[in-house]
């Protein structure tokens, strides 16, 4: 039909110009739908025209039949009353009503056949329409994606990784070093314990220790234990003397 080569035709001039011109491909996809469904309602318009013809001449078509078998029954009835000449000029009308049925059964059977390829082709460019919608989301997902990656690409492509690295790296042991002087300026200032000091500790654990293996050894019956009074004096003048030193050096 003329109609839908034009729609075809509308559509192609219209993605090619649209191309032609590189517009942003979701605005394209986006177009392209518009403009279909822009043909799918002028189409369906012309559809309903045609319908509409169609039943226009069907109606024709049954009153020229009805025209006819009422103008056969009326020659029937004159045959009957014995008036053979009024029977041959109702059978005259008749031939003259047969005429138009043929007409319009002729008429509508093309108008017929012209409204169901009508129908059977806005079917398809609803087929098509819905086919184009549900491939409207993929297209612009993907262009989008597309275009993500494009830009990702330019920003990695802008970036100086040696540079930045080497900055890093530079960066890294300028800590290091920071790491390394503070170590350096704890052992230079002495932070551990005076030697005296660890020295009069050490006594000390050992006076301990004594002081717990008389006790066992007491408990065991292998001696007798001493007394605990002798031990926490042996702890008091050495505590004593730690503090002492600790205040001296300060």
């Amino acid at each position: 039909m003329g109609i839908f080569s034009r729609i075809s035709d509308i559509l192609r001039a219209n993605i090619n110009d649209m191309l032609d011109k590189a517009e942003d491909p979701e605005k394209l996809v986006k177009q392209i739908i518009a403009d279909m469904q822009k043909e799918l309602t002028k189409s369906t318009q012309a559809l309903g025209k045609a319908v509409a013809s169609e039943r226009m001449v069907e109606k024709q078509y049954r009153s020229a039949c009805a025209i006819s078998a009422s103008w056969e029954s009326r020659a029937k009835a004159a045959l009957k009353a014995g008036d053979a000449e009024l029977a041959k000029k109702a059978l005259a009308s008749k031939v003259k009503a047969d005429e138009d049925v043929a007409n319009y059964r002729e008429m509508y059977e093309t108008i017929s056949n012209q409204t169901e390829a009508i129908r059977s082709q806005v079917e398809v460019l609803k087929s098509k329409m819905q086919e184009a919608k549900s491939r409207e989301a993929m297209l612009i997902a993907r262009s989008q994606m597309a275009d993500t990656t494009k830009e990702l690409a330019k920003s990695l492509g802008g970036i100086d990784t040696k540079s930045s690295f080497d900055k890093l790296s530079k960066m890294e042991e300028k800590i290091e070093r920071k790491e390394a002087e503070a170590a350096a300026f704890s052992e230079i200032i002495g932070t551990g314990k005076p030697e005296e000091v660890a020295t009069f500790e050490e006594l000390e654990r050992n006076a301990k220790v004594d002081s717990e293996l008389e006790r066992l050894m007491a408990e065991m019956g292998m001696a007798p234990a001493a007394a605990p009074a002798d031990a926490s004096a042996v702890n008091n003048e050495l505590a004593a003397a730690i503090s002492a030193l600790e205040s001296t050096g300060a």
